[in-house]
């Protein structure tokens, strides 16, 4: 940009004796019209240096349209500063994780997503190789698999499996942001030596990236289970920081705006996390609070397994030691429980239990729209805010949050102004339609649409090596 020099004003310059009125006016309205650019192009200047910095205001809405425009991307940008991943978002997330075995027995599929209600999908889950390879967790299901209306005959190299599905939707949906979430409990083995080797850290980092951008998504979510000492804490913030910094190269490399976006998933346990929270909210977007399994098959008594409440794990005992390690509010994600943990053996809550129940599709879990079990009641325990169901007859008692507990949790976030919600995970629930529908019901208290994150996902992806995804499946 050119340097700004106002005119000479210098009073040593030689004035004319004598001037006629005509002449003085016209000099008069030169000088005064040279003034008004000058004070024009010089408050400017901030509204330039905005545009080309490439960082637009996160809570700028949008119709979730399919007519909505599509970002500009031959502008330049500056490069981005890693240590402050984005600018503060003040609208809510409302995320659900989607796993690629829903498509099977529970066959849940994405068509199944009412996307109106939903902020971001975080796609469950890719693989990290003990060489730091990011790979796909089932390449069948996440991007061979044709599904109603793709097309058997067409020329060039396509998407299709779930990913395809995920970008017709986030084509109609243009609020919605769809990230790849790596690890989870099967796959996290790998992360301690991976985050601890330079070398691997790349590997792992570029590999994510180009997934990331040969699918079409939105960003990355690490959901590392679990790190437990000091030097994975410290490894954590180095990956963190590498994958910031990788993550705005690459947006700035193809001339992006919308930064792609940087998360975690995270435990409510304190003995895990209490690492370098402070440090690691440098560079996440938000912390995408685990805050259920409190209790399970491995208590050694009935418990709450998602209480919001309560003397020994809790969420809002989570959330607080969160904010007091340095993470702002606005970054804190709840995690709500779309199933619930099944005891059995057992007199009710606080009591010793012998064994699990059989589960929905696994021991001891039940699906949340299979709940409560037939001749069950459900019960609310106001003073910890949790619920469960319990049968008198077969003794069997499952934890797991109703509606009126997910609505006071709703009301926890507000008060709290916390960032949102998420879900895991979203097959479990009842469909949006149904009046106990957990993702309907946070959408509605949480205010709708009003409240809903509608920052613009990506549609820009000139390095995919699918042609429909080049082409955003035009």
């Amino acid at each position: 940009m050119a340097e700004y020099s106002p005119l000479s004003t210098s009073e040593d310059q030689p004035t004319p004796q004598l001037q006629n009125k005509r002449e003085f006016k016209i000099n008069y309205i030169t000088i005064f019209f040279f003034l008004a650019i000058g004070i024009t192009l010089w408050t400017s200047i901030p509204s330039l240096i905005y545009l080309f910095s490439g960082r637009l205001e996160k809570s700028i809405p949008i119709e979730p349209s399919q007519e909505s425009s599509v970002p500009t991307h031959t502008s330049p940008i500056l490069n981005f500063e890693p240590s402050e991943p984005h600018p503060e978002m003040t609208k809510r997330i409302i995320s659900a994780y989607f796993t690629s075995w829903s498509i099977y027995a529970r066959e849940f599929n994405v068509k199944d997503l009412d996307a109106k209600k939903i902020s971001h999908i975080n796609y469950a889950f890719a693989n990290l190789d003990a060489d730091g390879s990011v790979k796909l967790g089932d390449p069948w299901a996440d991007t061979d698999k044709h599904f109603d209306g793709d097309s058997w005959n067409e020329g060039g190299n396509n998407l299709y499996g779930n990913w395809k599905q995920l970008g017709l939707l986030k084509k109609n949906n243009r609020h919605l942001k769809v990230l790849i979430s790596i690890g989870g409990w099967t796959w996290s083995t790998n992360f301690p030596a991976v985050a601890a080797d330079l070398s691997k850290r790349k590997r792992m980092i570029a590999s994510a990236i180009k997934m990331m951008y040969d699918l079409g998504a939105d960003g990355i979510d690490i959901d590392w289970e679990y790190p437990s000492t000091e030097s994975d804490a410290d490894n954590y913030v180095e990956l963190c920081k590498e994958f910031r910094h990788e993550l705005d190269k690459y947006a700035e490399k193809i001339g992006e705006k919308i930064p792609f976006l940087l998360t975690a998933a995270v435990p409510c346990e304190p003995n895990v996390y209490k690492k370098r929270l402070k440090d690691m909210s440098k560079y996440l977007d938000f912390f995408n609070l685990m805050s259920y399994d409190m209790a399970g098959s491995w208590s050694s008594v009935t418990g709450h397994q998602a209480n919001l409440y309560g003397d020994d794990l809790s969420v809002d005992k989570a959330v607080t030691s969160y904010i007091s390690r340095g993470v702002p509010a606005q970054k804190i994600v709840v995690g709500i429980p779309m199933y619930g943990r099944s005891f059995i053996k057992t007199k009710g809550i606080g009591h010793p239990f012998d064994g699990i129940g059989e589960g929905t599709w696994e021991k001891g879990v039940f699906d949340y729209k299979k709940l409560p079990p037939q001749n069950a009641q459900e019960f609310f325990d106001d003073k910890v805010v949790a619920s469960y169901s319990y049968d008198s007859i077969t003794k069997e008692l499952v934890s797991y949050d109703t509606p009126d507990v997910v609505r006071l949790k709703t009301k926890y976030v507000i008060d709290k102004n916390l960032r949102g919600v998420m879900n895991w995970e979203i097959s479990a629930d009842f469909f949006a339609s149904h009046s106990r529908s957990l993702l309907a019901i946070e959408f509605d208290s949480l205010d709708g649409t009003n409240c809903l994150d509608s920052t613009p996902n990506h549609i820009y992806y000139p390095d995919s090596v699918y042609d429909n995804v080049r082409s955003y499946f035009d």
